[in-house]
C-alpha cells in the first residue's frame, strides 16, 4: 500500500527529473533516478513518472540504465503506449559498440512483456544471435524462448529454429546450454528438442566445460535418447563415468538418472552404478544444507529398495545429531531400520534407545516406531526396551510405546505374553486418543492373559460420558464384547452399562448403530457372536520378513531425481492413527498346483488325479501355534507316527507323511534368529535346529492349521516338519501318496507317479529333483507328518512354508 504522503513525493521526484541542472550532472541525476526505485520498492506508485523515466534512459552511464530500465519493465505493461518511447532507444543501444549495452537492451527489451512490440523485437534478437559477444549471444537465445512465452499461439520462424540448433556448437557453453533451454520451451508441444547421435555426443564431450546447472539439464535432455547399439551405449557410459562420482550432488543424480534410463536391459551395470554412487550420497549426507541432507537420505532409501546392503558398512552415518531437525532425524531412523542386522542390532537399538527420550515429541514417537519395526526381526532385544520405556511414565512415550506393542503382537505373536505383562497400570499414563484405542485393543484381545482387564475397561466405562473420542468409544465397545466372550461373570455388569448408554444415551450414531449390532448379536448366541469377534490375533503377511526383498530398480528408477521421493518417502511405515490391525486372512490361490508351488523350474507340471479338486476353491486357512507342543511331546508324536508308518502296510497308513524337495540351498546358512522370527511370523513354531553351517542340517517345526468349511465349522489339523539339508547329490525322486490319510514317499525313479486306491482324494504329486552335479541345484528336504489328514490344509500350509523359505534363502544370498 503507498505510505502517506505518496502524492508530494511523485510530484518533488518529478520536478527533479524534470531540472536541467539535476540532469546536466550525471551523479545527481543517477542519485534522483536512484530514490524513483527507492519509493517503487517501499511501495509509493511512481507510474506517473514513466515518461520522465523514459527520457533518463537515454544517457551514456550504463549503471543509471539499469535503473532505469528496472522501472520501464515494472511499468510498462501499465502504460502499453508510452511504452513504444522506450523501444527506440533500446534498439538503438542494440547496436552500441559495448557489448554490456547490447545486451543489456536486448534482455530488457524481452522482458516488456507486451504483444504489441513483438514486431520490433524480432530483428534485434536475429542480429543477436549472430554477434560477435558471447554475452549477447546468451541473452539473444534466452529471449526467443520468452518471446515465444508471450505469444504461445504464434508459431517462430523455421530459421530462427535452425539457428538455435547451429548454436549447440557455440564455442561458449553458456550459448549451448541456453539453445538447449530455448529450444525446449519453443518446441514444447513437439516433445522439446530432437536428440540425434551427433548431438548427443557433442554434448557429452563438451559437458565438463558447463556449470553445475547446465551439466543438469544436459543430462536431463540426454534421457530421451536412445543409442543404436550396445557399443554406442557403452561409449555414452564410459564418457559418463566421471560425473558420476562428482563432488555435485545435482549432478551426480542427474548422471545416475541417464545412467538407470540407458541401463533399464542390463540390470547389472544399473547396479554397479548404485554401488558407485554412494559416497557421493554419503557425502552429501553430511552437507552443511539440511534441505541437501534431507534429499540425499529420501534418495538413499530408493536405492535400499534395490541394495538393502548398500549403505550397511556405513551405519553410524545416519546416527542422529543433536542439533539436526526433526525431519532429518526421523528420516535417518528410517534408514537405520533398514541397515540393522546381526553385527549392528546391538548398537543400533542402544543409538535408538537414546533418541527416545528427545525433547522433540515427534522425535521420541519416531524413535520408539523404529525400534517396534526391528522388534519383528529381534523381538526379546526390542521389547526389552520398550518394557523399560514404560517405566519413564511419560504421557506421549507411554503412547508410542503401547501403538507399537499392539503392532508388535500382530505380526509377532510370540510377543504377547511379554506384552500383556507390560500392560499393568499404563492407563493411569495414556491421555491421547491414539494411545487409549491402542490399549483397549490389547485389552480385547488378550483379555484372558491380562488380570487387571476388566478392572480397567470398568475405569473407561465409568468415564465414558466425558469421552470425546469417537475412536476411543467405538474400541471400548468391541473390548467389552470380546472380554465378555472370554471373562463373562467378571464383564457382564460392566457391558450391559456400557450397551445401554450407546443404546439409550449416546448421541452418535455410528456408536448407537454400533451398540445395537453388538446387542442383536448376543440374542443370536454365544457361539454366533464368537464367531464374529474372535478373528485372527495376527498378520500371515510376509511382508514385514527381515529386511525387505531387493525390487527391480525399474519400479522406482522414474522418480529419481525428482520431487516423488520427499513427498512420498521410499520406506512403507504404518499409519499411527489407526485403532485395530487389519485382519487379513490368508486364502490359496484357486487350482493352487502344489508341485509348481514348490518347484523353481518353469518346465516343472503337475498331474492331477481329480479335475474336480482342480477347480475346487479352497477354503481359507490360517495357522497357530496354540496349543502348544513342549519338545518332550513333539518328539514323542514324531516318534509314535514313524512307529505306525513302520508297522503298517502302505495301503493300510493312516496318518500324513509327505515329503518334497525345496530348491533354497542358502538356507542352512541363515542365523538361527533370522529362521526362528520368520517362522513365528507366520505362526510356525520351531522346536530345535542346528547351528548353521552344519551338516547334515535339520529344523523340527510345528503348527496348528484351522479352516473354515461351506458348514461354517472350524477343522483344526496338527503338523509336524523336519528341515533336512545333507549336501549330498545326485538326489532322486520320486512321490507315492497313499489313500485315505496317506503316505507320500521319495526315492528310486524320476517323475514316477504311484496312486493307491480308487477313493483317493488328494491331487498325485510327482516332480524330479535336480542334482548338484553339472551345474544344477541341491534342495531343502522337507518331511511333514499331518494328524489328522487334510489335504486342502497341508497344500496351504506348504505354500506358506515355501515361499518363507525362498524369502530368506534370496536374502541369505
Amino acid at each position: 500500500m503507498p505510505y502517506l504522503g505518496s502524492e508530494d513525493t511523485v510530484r518533488e521526484l518529478r520536478r527533479a527529473l524534470s531540472n536541467p541542472n539535476v540532469q546536466s550532472d550525471q551523479l545527481r541525476y543517477r542519485n534522483t533516478v536512484l530514490r524513483v526505485l527507492r519509493a517503487m520498492s517501499q511501495g509509493v506508485d511512481v507510474s506517473g513518472l514513466f515518461s520522465e523515466m523514459v527520457k533518463a534512459c537515454a544517457t551514456v552511464d550504463i549503471v543509471q540504465k539499469k535503473l532505469v530500465y528496472v522501472f520501464l519493465c515494472s511499468y510498462a505493461t501499465l502504460n502499453p503506449e508510452l511504452s513504444l518511447l522506450v523501444i527506440n532507444t533500446l534498439r538503438k543501444d542494440c547496436q552500441d559498440p559495448n557489448p554490456m549495452v547490447r545486451s543489456l537492451a536486448l534482455r530488457n527489451m524481452t522482458n516488456l512483456r507486451l504483444p504489441s512490440l513483438v514486431e520490433y523485437v524480432e530483428q534485434p534478437l536475429t542480429a543477436g544471435l549472430r554477434d560477435r559477444a558471447a554475452c549477447v549471444r546468451r541473452v539473444a537465445v534466452l529471449g526467443w524462448a520468452k518471446l515465444h512465452n508471450v505469444q504461445p499461439d504464434s508459431e517462430i520462424d523455421g530459421a530462427v529454429v535452425n539457428e538455435l540448433y547451429s548454436l549447440l556448437r557455440d564455442p561458449d557453453p553458456v550459448v549451448m546450454v541456453n539453445c538447449l533451454r530455448a529450444l525446449e520451451e519453443i518446441l514444447k508441444e513437439e516433445g522439446g528438442v530432437a536428440i540425434n547421435k551427433p548431438i548427443s555426443h557433442h554434448l557429452l564431450n563438451r559437458m565438463k566445460e558447463c556449470d553445475v546447472w547446465g551439466q543438469c539439464d544436459i543430462l536431463r535432455i540426454l534421457q530421451r535418447y536412445r543409442p543404436q547399439s550396445e557399443d554406442e551405449l557403452f561409449d555414452i557410459l564410459s564418457l559418463l563415468d566421471t560425473s558420476l562420482v562428482s563432488p555435485h550432488p545435482p549432478v551426480m543424480a542427474a548422471t545416475l538418472s541417464l545412467f538407470l534410463s540407458l541401463c533399464s536391459v542390463l540390470p547389472a551395470v544399473s547396479l554397479a552404478a548404485l554401488e558407485r554412487v554412494h559416497g557421493p550420497l554419503l557425502a552429501a549426507c553430511g552437507s552443511t544444507s539440511r534441505e541437501m541432507r534431507f534429499t540425499a537420505l529420501c534418495h538413499i532409501q530408493l536405492l535400499l529398495r534395490s541394495l538393502p546392503g548398500l549403505m550397511g558398512a556405513h551405519y553410524k552415518r545416519f546416527f542422529c545429531g543433536y542439533a539436526e531437525p526433526a525431519y532429518i532425524k526421523q528420516r535417518k531412523m528410517q534408514v537405520l531400520v533398514e541397515l540393522v542386522n546381526d553385527e549392528n542390532v546391538a548398537m543400533l537399538l542402544d543409538e535408538l534407545k537414546g533418541y527416545c527420550t528427545d525433547v522433540n515429541t515427534d522425535t521420541a514417537q519416531a524413535a520408539i516406531s523404529a525400534i517396534g519395526r526391528i522388534g519383528r526381526s529381534y523381538s526379546d532385544k526390542c521389547l526389552e526396551i520398550l518394557t523399560g520405556l514404560l517405566g519413564l511414565k511419560q504421557e506421549h512415550i507411554t503412547s508410542a510405546v503401547v501403538q507399537t506393542m499392539r503392532d508388535l503382537v500382530w505380526v509377532c505373536p510370540q510377543c504377547n505374553d511379554t506384552v500383556c505383562l507390560a500392560l499393568e497400570g499404563c492407563e493411569e499414563t495414556l491421555q491421547d486418543s491414539q494411545g487409549r484405542q491402542a490399549l483397549l485393543w490389547l485389552l480385547g484381545v488378550y483379555g484372558e492373559r491380562v488380570s487387571s482387564a476388566p478392572y480397567t475397561l470398568e475405569g473407561f466405562i465409568d468415564r465414558v460420558r466425558s469421552e470425546a473420542s469417537l475412536g476411543v468409544k467405538m474400541e471400548l465397545l468391541t473390548a467389552t464384547m470380546r472380554l465378555f466372550l472370554c471373562r463373562p461373570a467378571e464383564t457382564q455388569d460392566m457391558l450391559g452399562r456400557l450397551l445401554h448408554y450407546c443404546i439409550e444415551e449416546e448421541s452418535n450414531m455410528c456408536i448407537r448403530d454400533q451398540a445395537l449390532l453388538y446387542y442383536r448379536l448376543l440374542h443370536c448366541g454365544i457361539d454366533e457372536t464368537r464367531k464374529v469377534l474372535q478373528g485372527r490375533r495376527s498378520d500371515p503377511s510376509l511382508g514385514v520378513l527381515i529386511g525387505r526383498s531387493a525390487e527391480p530398480i525399474s519400479q522406482w528408477a522414474h522418480s529419481f531425481n525428482t520431487l516423488e521421493p520427499l513427498r512420498e518417502g521410499a520406506i512403507e511405515t504404518e499409519s499411527a492413527s489407526r485403532g485395530s490391525p487389519e485382519h487379513v486372512t490368508f486364502n490359496p490361490k484357486p487350482n493352487t498346483n502344489l508341485t509348481d508351488t514348490l518347484s523353481c523350474s518353469p518346465t516343472e507340471k503337475l498331474s492331477s488325479g481329480s479335475s474336480a479338486d482342480a477347480s475346487t476353491v479352497m477354503a481359507p486357512l490360517s495357522l497357530s501355534v496354540s496349543p502348544t507342543l513342549s519338545p518332550e511331546e513333539f518328539e514323542c508324536l514324531w516318534l509314535q507316527i514313524r512307529t505306525l508308518h513302520a508297522e503298517q502296510s502302505a495301503e493300510t497308513v493312516t496318518e500324513g507323511d509327505y515329503v518334497c524337495m525345496v530348491h533354497c540351498p542358502a538356507i542352512p546358512h541363515c542365523s538361527p534368529q533370522s529362521l526362528q522370527a520368520a517362522m513365528q511370523l507366520v505362526n510356525i513354531q520351531t522346536v530345535a535346529f542346528t547351528p548353521p553351517h552344519t551338516l547334515p542340517w535339520r529344523v523340527y517345526l510345528y503348527t496348528h492349521t484351522q479352516c473354515i468349511r461351506s458348514v461354517d465349522t472350524p477343522h483344526s489339523t496338527l503338523i509336524l516338519g523336519e528341515l533336512l539339508y545333507t549336501g549330498e547329490a545326485h538326489q532322486k525322486v520320486r512321490v507315492k501318496k497313499g489313500m485315505g490319510d496317506g503316505e507320500v514317499v521319495e526315492e528310486g525313479r524320476e517323475g514316477e507317479e504311484v496312486k493307491e486306491g480308487a477313493e483317493a482324494t488328494a491331487e498325485v504329486l510327482s516332480r524330479t529333483e535336480r542334482v548338484r552335479g553339472d551345474g544344477e541345484e541341491e534342495g531343502v528336504r522337507v518331511t511333514l507328518k499331518q494328524q489328522p489328514r487334510d489335504d486342502n490344509a497341508l497344500k496351504g500350509f506348504l505354500a506358506i512354508l515355501t515361499t518363507v523359505l525362498h524369502t530368506l534363502s534370496s536374502d541369505t544370498a
